[in-house]
């Protein structure tokens, strides 16, 4: 496959901290000059897709369980997110999509089948969300309403959403909020074996113990959720029907993912309220 989908290697940017793709090399990066994220002390640093691969740069991707694959930079772009393409019979999803693609990683994507949107659950998980469209023939890059001033690379397949839109039949897109106004989740009816799965990204982030997840505005900065808006959040998942739940850093939550996020959820508010002040 020859690479025909990229018009030149320096037509778009690359923030090398948060891996978002950019249409002008600004001074620093909005996205990671925010309390959520942060600017390394030496600055801000660009970097371009094709600087990447000649240092190496590649993509790998991993069957997690039938139908649904991680794709995974090696090394980690920017934040390392590992993005997920879910494949069902009406098409399939490409959610938190990485920093960086190549010729490689965009042929086994197709291989897989057809591509019919991108989505990302927040502005840190953006990526290179255009050109992975632009890569698979035009898909529409589904950007929450709520978050759309963050993008930092306009483009026509960029299409606004808000409160819940139905990808194809068995997987949509949910607006949560928390981290972000516009944070969100990709909830695959027909996942773990049709128990349903839930894509939570750090929406609602596994935790590395598998047997609990979090609730942070910041999670480099350490910035925690009011006990108030972790409880609206349990609030609209509750209503999904769903057993499994796979973070955006390789950490699942294997079964009974709505009994954890419930039992987390206590906890975290609890502590946030003083119930706790006695164990400390």
């Amino acid at each position: 496959m020859t690479d025909n989908w990229n018009e030149s290697p320096d037509t778009w940017w690359i923030c090398a901290t948060c891996a978002v793709e950019h249409a002008d090399r600004v001074e620093v990066c909005r996205i990671c000059a925010d309390e959520r994220q942060w600017v390394p002390p030496a600055g801000q640093r660009w970097t371009t897709r094709q600087e990447l691969a000649e240092s190496g740069q590649r993509v790998q991707i991993a069957e997690l369980e039938p139908a649904l694959f991680a794709i995974t930079g090696v090394p980690g772009v920017g934040i390392g997110q590992h993005s997920k393409l879910v494949c069902t019979p009406a098409g399939n999803l490409l959610w938190d999509p990485i920093g960086y693609l190549d010729n490689d990683a965009v042929e086994q994507v197709r291989q897989l089948g057809d591509v019919v949107a991108i989505a990302a659950s927040h502005p840190h998980m953006f990526g290179a969300q255009v050109q992975w469209s632009r890569a698979l023939g035009g898909p529409p890059v589904l950007v929450s309403e709520a978050d759309l001033t963050w993008v930092a690379r306009p483009d026509p397949v960029i299409r606004p959403w808000s409160g819940e839109v139905q990808v194809v039949p068995d997987l949509a897109l949910n607006q949560i909020g928390g981290h972000f106004p516009g944070s969100s989740l990709a909830h695959w009816s027909g996942g773990a074996d049709g128990r349903g799965v839930l894509l939570s990204s750090d929406t609602i982030y596994a935790n590395p113990d598998r047997q609990s997840v979090s609730f942070m505005r910041s999670f480099p900065n350490h910035i925690p959720l009011s006990g108030a808006v972790v409880e609206r959040i349990v609030a609209r998942v509750e209503r999904l029907r769903f057993d499994r739940l796979y973070g955006n850093f390789g950490f699942v939550i294997d079964a009974n993912a709505a009994t954890v996020i419930r039992r987390s959820a206590d906890r975290h508010i609890g502590w946030a309220r003083g119930d706790f002040d006695h164990l400390t």
